[in-house]
C-alpha cells in the first residue's frame, strides 16, 4: 500500500501525548457529562481512554465545572489514567481560569473558541487573558473556530467588503474565508501575546463535507500550525458515521489532519466511546494507524443463510478488542494482525488466506466443515458444535507464538504500512 504522505506541521506536545510533526495521528473524544458531576465525569473519560482516546476534552462553562476539574484529574491518576484533558472553553473561560488556577494547572490543553470570547471591545482583552494564562501555566491552546458560532463582526466586514468587489464571490465563499481567517488571526495575536507557535493547534469546523473539505485544504496551505480535524454537528448513527467518514478520508489521503475526533451524536443511553472506535476505524482501515487486529467478514448472501458466521465475526472482534489494553503491552505487532471469518466456499479459502489467521465457515448445503488457514497454510479443518471456541483458541495460540517473547511477527500479505508508533512515545 502506497504510504499517505503527511503534511508538515509543527509539533505540540499535550501532557506527554505528540500532537503534529512526526507523531501518528492522534485521536481524541469528549465527554458529555456535566464536569461538575466528578464521579461521572471521571467514569466516562475512563472509559473513552480505555477505548483507546488519547485525548478527552470535557465541557468547562461553570464555576462548579471548573472547580471540579482538578479532583476529576487526580481521580483519574489514582486509577491509572493519565489521559491528557483538555478544557473546553466558550463565553467566561476568560474568567474561570483567573478564578481557578487548580482548573488551569490540571488541563493539558484549553480550546477557545475566537467567535465567542467577548464582543466589541471586549474580545481582545479577554483572548489575552486566556492566552496569558497558557502562557502562565506553560499549557497549549487550540483556537477552535466553528461555523456555528463565527465572529459576526468579522463576517459582516467580510461581507461587506465583498460586496463592493467588481466580481462578487458567492457567500459560501465568504463565509469559508472568514473561518480560515479568524483562526490565522487569532493564531497571530496568540504569539504577538507571548505563547510559543509550538503550543497552538488549530481548528475550523462546518457540518458539510464539501465545505470542511474546502476548509481545511486552504487552511493547511496557509499555515504549519497542526490541525485538529472532524466534522462538527455530524448527526446520529450511520448518518454521522459515513459524513464524517467522507468528510475526513478526503483530508486524510492528502495528508491533511494530525489528529481527529468523530463527532457523533449518541443514540439515547448510548455508548460513548462508539466515537473513539469509528475514529479508529477510519485510521486503520485507510492504513494510517494500526490499534487493534482487523476482521474481514463477507457480507452475506443466499449461500449463507445461517447467522453463524455473523456470529462468529462479531464474537471475534469483539474478543480482539476486548483484548487490546493488555495485549497492546504484551505483545507488541499484534494490532497489525488480520482475521478473516468467511461465509462460504467462494471467496472464504481465498480471503482466509491472505489474513493471519482466517476461516471459511460452510454455506447453506456444503459440507459442514470449516477449513481454518494460518499464513496462508490450511493447518486444521474445525466441525462440530465447538467452532467458535475452537477458532478462538487458534487465534490466542497464533499471538503468543508470533507476537510474544521469541515470536516473529509475520504480517498478512497484503500487509498496510503504517505508523503504529505511540504518540506519547513519538519524537518531540
Amino acid at each position: 500500500m502506497q504510504p499517505v504522505m503527511r503534511r508538515k506541521s509543527r509539533q505540540v506536545r499535550i501532557g506527554e501525548v505528540c500532537l503534529g510533526g512526526n507523531a501518528p495521528i492522534v485521536v481524541q473524544s469528549m465527554t458529555n457529562t456535566d464536569t461538575a458531576d466528578v464521579a461521572a465525569t471521571v467514569r466516562q473519560a475512563h472509559e473513552l481512554a480505555g477505548a483507546g482516546s488519547e485525548l478527552v476534552r470535557v465541557t468547562v462553562n461553570t464555576a462548579e465545572a471548573a472547580a471540579a476539574v482538578a479532583e476529576i484529574r487526580a481521580r483519574l491518576d489514582g486509577l491509572g489514567c493519565t489521559v491528557p484533558l483538555v478544557g473546553d472553553f466558550h463565553f467566561n473561560g476568560h474568567k474561570l481560569l483567573g478564578q481557578f488556577p487548580e482548573c488551569a494547572r490540571a488541563l493539558a490543553k484549553y480550546r477557545l473558541n475566537p467567535g465567542n470570547v467577548g464582543r466589541g471591545a471586549k474580545r481582545d482583552e479577554q483572548f489575552a487573558t486566556m492566552i496569558e494564562a497558557a502562557c502562565r501555566y506553560q499549557k497549549p491552546v487550540r483556537i477552535g473556530v466553528n461555523w456555528g458560532s463565527l465572529d459576526q463582526d468579522l463576517l459582516a466586514r467580510m461581507m461587506d467588503e465583498n460586496a463592493h468587489r467588481p466580481d462578487p464571490r458567492p457567500s459560501e465563499e465568504v463565509t469559508r474565508e472568514a473561518l480560515i481567517v479568524s483562526a490565522l488571526d487569532s493564531a497571530t495575536r496568540a504569539e504577538a501575546l507571548g505563547l510559543p507557535g509550538d503550543r497552538i493547534v488549530l481548528s475550523c469546523k462546518v457540518s458539510g463535507v464539501q465545505d470542511l473539505v474546502a476548509v481545511y485544504r486552504e487552511l493547511a496551505r496557509r499555515c504549519d500550525y497542526p490541525l485538529h480535524l472532524g466534522l462538527t454537528e455530524a448527526g446520529m448513527g450511520s448518518k454521522g458515521i459515513v459524513a464524517s467518514t467522507a468528510a475526513m478520508a478526503v483530508l486524510l489521503q492528502e495528508g491533511i489532519g494530525d489528529t481527529i475526533r468523530v463527532s457523533l451524536t449518541p443514540e439515547p443511553g448510548g455508548d460513548r466511546t462508539t466515537e473513539v472506535t469509528v475514529a479508529q476505524e477510519l485510521l486503520q482501515t485507510m492504513g494510517l494507524r494500526s490499534f487493534a487486529p482487523m476482521v474481514t467478514a463477507c457480507p452475506g448472501c443466499g449461500r449463507t443463510t445461517s447467522t453463524t458466521f455473523q456470529e462468529l465475526a462479531a464474537n471475534i472482534q469483539a474478543y480482539l478488542r476486548a483484548q487490546m489494553p493488555r495485549w497492546r503491552a504484551q505483545y507488541p505487532g499484534v494490532a497489525d494482525m488480520h482475521v478473516a471469518v468467511m461465509g462460504c466456499v467462494v471467496n472464504g479459502p481465498g480471503e482466509s488466506k491472505l489474513a493471519n489467521v482466517g476461516i471459511s465457515l460452510p454455506g447453506s448445503g456444503e459440507r459442514p466443515v470449516a477449513p481454518v488457514y494460518v499464513d496462508g497454510e490450511k493447518t486444521v479443518t474445525l466441525k462440530g458444535d465447538s467452532i467458535a471456541q475452537d477458532f478462538q483458541k487458534i487465534v490466542e495460540e497464533y499471538v503468543r507464538a508470533t507476537y510474544g517473547p521469541g515470536g516473529e511477527a509475520r504480517p498478512a500479505a497484503d500487509e498496510m504500512t503504517s505508523d503504529t508508533t505511540s504518540p506519547s512515545k513519538a519524537e518531540a
